[in-house]
């Protein structure tokens, strides 16, 4: 059988995925991408780059995604539609896939309001479940979305995309699942799990559904370096649930760190024996180095 990617591969032959994320940096340094994605490089089977994160201007991922492909490395590009109309989002995939860049994960943004150039316009043309359908017809059937024909090679690539099981109402986040896959999403990455029971309410609804089936489902996994990054997870950043029982370990312990490492360790080795997830998805803002270690405690080890 012939695969986009290694990360399909993997999937596909229903091993347990781990994808790890690169942030870039806020400037066109590439060494930034290089130090992390050397760090990182024997403990995820791939990486995945943001596309101006919180909406806050930083080296493109295209760009970030060429530099991992010259180190020989698997990228997942992610898109963002808050910036782009789609006749660029069309043709943003077809660069991706000309240079080779396989996985591509769509998003619709954060809004502009929570970013550092507040004032800007948000684009916001078509949103994620939009973008993804049109990008599987260019894949599958080699049209774009106007109808006219592909006329040199379809974009051949693994679609990604994301899910918030914890928004409200729960029902309509997995119809919002739902609608991605029926749009030809090929796997998703949640938003970032601390509340366990939560998100096993939300696996369950999968489940009934048969959701589970037709997607591959990568839970996020986030560990907490401090009280001040749990605080502002909690309170600061949209679509993120941390429950009060863990907040208030976190705001007694003597070792944030530690507690941290302790309840991510914890969150995977749990995450791992839900039926119906694939893989996890590892962002460890500003703490890259744990990484390998969190892989390697939970006998997951990439490669």
């Amino acid at each position: 059988m012939r695969f986009r990617s290694n990360l399909e591969k993997v999937l596909t032959e229903n091993k347990f995925a781990i994808t790890a994320e690169v942030g870039p940096p806020k400037g066109s340094d590439p060494n930034k991408i290089k130090e992390k994605a050397e760090l990182l490089k024997n403990s995820a089977h791939a990486f995945n780059i943001t596309d101006n994160q919180t909406a806050v201007v930083r080296l493109s991922s295209f760009g970030g995604s060429v530099i991992l492909l010259n180190m020989g490395l698997e990228p997942i590009m992610q898109i963002s539609c808050r910036d782009r109309n789609r006749i660029a989002l069309q043709s943003d995939v077809l660069g991706a896939a000309s240079v080779g860049i396989r996985n591509i994960l769509f998003i619709t943004g954060d809004h502009q309001s929570f970013g550092n150039h507040p004032e800007a316009k948000g684009v916001f043309d078509i949103d994620s479940i939009q973008l993804i359908k049109i990008v599987k017809k260019m894949r599958d059937d080699g049209v774009f979305q106007s109808g006219d024909k592909i006329l040199a090679t379809n974009p051949d690539i693994f679609i990604g995309g994301a899910a918030n099981p914890f928004a409200d109402p729960l029902e309509y986040r997995v119809d919002r699942l739902e609608k991605k896959i029926n749009a030809g999403v090929d796997f998703i990455q949640t938003q970032s799990v601390f509340d366990l029971d939560r998100f096993n309410i939300w696996m369950d609804e999968v489940r009934s559904r048969g959701l589970d089936k037709k997607v591959h489902i990568l839970a996020g996994i986030t560990p907490l370096k401090s009280l001040k990054m749990t605080e502002r997870m909690k309170f600061h950043v949209p679509g993120v649930d941390i429950p009060d029982r863990l907040y208030d370990k976190m705001k007694k312990t003597d070792d944030y760190k530690k507690t941290g490492y302790e309840v991510a360790l914890n969150l995977i080795d749990e995450v791992k024996k839900i039926r119906g997830v694939h893989g996890i998805h590892i962002t460890a803002l500003f703490w890259e180095d744990i990484i390998p270690n969190l892989v390697e405690d939970t006998n997951l080890m990439a490669r």
